[in-house]
């Protein structure tokens, strides 16, 4: 048998070392990046970026923005997670690249559902970094927490704005979270403003039963108004992400501070019925999904109809796999853990908040 030479050798233990490494970084992908996002400083001694300031139109990414035949009712939209994170707890408005997000995906896909209600107005916020969704630090949820009095002030700066009429409360994701945490303290007290809300959208967000005021409950049918529409999609056949998405859910307490739902049951309202009906519903009742992503505001896009099933099932919306390519995950590793880049359910919102408006009017005194 050939003896290896020494130069042999080196490249023998030289290649040895490159596999090691490929299948280390194969393994740990996703704790290496994760870990690049982390700003490496507790968040007590954290300098967040300056407040934004909400008389000030650069402080809204949406400001009363209307859309061909628009109706009359008042839009107050909270955007998803945009900022990746790495340097800060708390993303700075308008940072570049979460701005580009927010333009190109999530008002497309999230806020165009309400764009035919009325005038949609966005803020920008101090929102917490993706990686605050990534990890149960003490730090994380303190960051997170942070970003509600920036929704509080806007709130407080819209209604100033709207003083009559109808209103819509809608936010994915994280703006779901903390417009969950307004309405609970700020609304289901205000007798006067709780009866202008026709509905309030959460979506993307676990809502602990629990901890929803008597005042304005989960909707359980479709022509009920002053109720939350809420559910938390995932894959039907992925029992595995439903678990984590579960163990992983962080809800509010009394105290503003996030903890762990800690086995509680969920709110889920399926958007293919706007009930809280467990009964397993049919594709050839979805109105319409759609991949929104780069379209202007206003402009309607093309919603394939009869693209999944979905369920209520353990406190999640549980749905069929889409077919269609457009309907995939695409992106990088941050991208992909952030709001999908379409939304399964743009049709079927768009005739909720059309059904419980209608409702809302013709429960008026003098039928407006």
């Amino acid at each position: 048998m050939a003896t290896l030479t020494a130069r042999q050798w080196v490249g023998v233990v030289g290649l040895a070392l490159v596999l090691l490494v490929v299948t280390a970084v194969a393994v740990w992908r996703g704790d290496i990046l994760r870990a690049g996002l982390d700003p490496q400083v507790p968040f007590q001694t954290y300098s967040p970026p300056p407040a934004p300031d909400y008389g000030r139109a650069e402080s809204w990414a949406l400001l009363d923005a209307r859309a061909p035949e628009t109706g009359d009712a008042s839009v107050f939209y909270v955007h998803s997670t945009t900022y990746d994170g790495g340097r800060d707890w708390n993303g700075p408005i308008g940072e570049r690249r979460g701005e580009r997000w927010l333009r190109e995906v999530v008002l497309p896909n999230y806020a165009g559902p309400f764009a035919r209600a009325g005038r949609v107005s966005a803020p920008r916020y101090r929102q917490a970094s993706l990686y605050t969704r990534l990890t149960l630090r003490e730090d994380a949820r303190e960051a997170r927490a942070f970003a509600y009095q920036d929704i509080a002030a806007a709130f407080e700066a819209w209604l100033k704005r709207h003083p009559a009429g109808p209103l819509v409360l809608a936010g994915t994701e994280q703006g779901g979270e903390l417009l969950e945490r307004l309405v609970r303290e700020r609304v289901a007290g205000d007798r006067a403003l709780r009866s202008r809300i026709a509905a309030v959208y959460l979506v993307d967000v676990v809502v602990p039963v629990d901890r929803l005021s008597p005042a304005v409950p989960a909707c359980s049918r479709r022509d009920q108004v002053g109720c939350i529409v809420a559910w938390s999609p995932v894959d039907d056949g992925n029992d595995g992400a439903a678990r984590r998405r579960l163990r992983r859910a962080l809800v509010w307490d009394d105290r503003g501070r996030l903890v762990e739902l800690e086995g509680r049951p969920a709110v889920c309202v399926n958007p293919l019925t706007g009930s809280t009906d467990v009964a397993l519903v049919a594709a050839r009742a979805q109105r319409g999904a759609t991949n929104a992503t780069g379209l202007e505001w206003g402009a309607r896009p093309a919603l394939m109809a009869r693209e999944v099933s979905a369920q209520c099932r353990g406190g999640l919306l549980r749905h069929s796999a889409p077919r269609l390519e457009s309907l995939q995950p695409t992106g990088s590793w941050a991208d992909r853990r952030k709001a999908r880049p379409y939304n399964l359910f743009y049709g079927d919102t768009e005739a909720d908040v059309q059904t419980r408006l209608n409702a809302w009017r013709n429960a008026q005194p003098d039928g407006a």
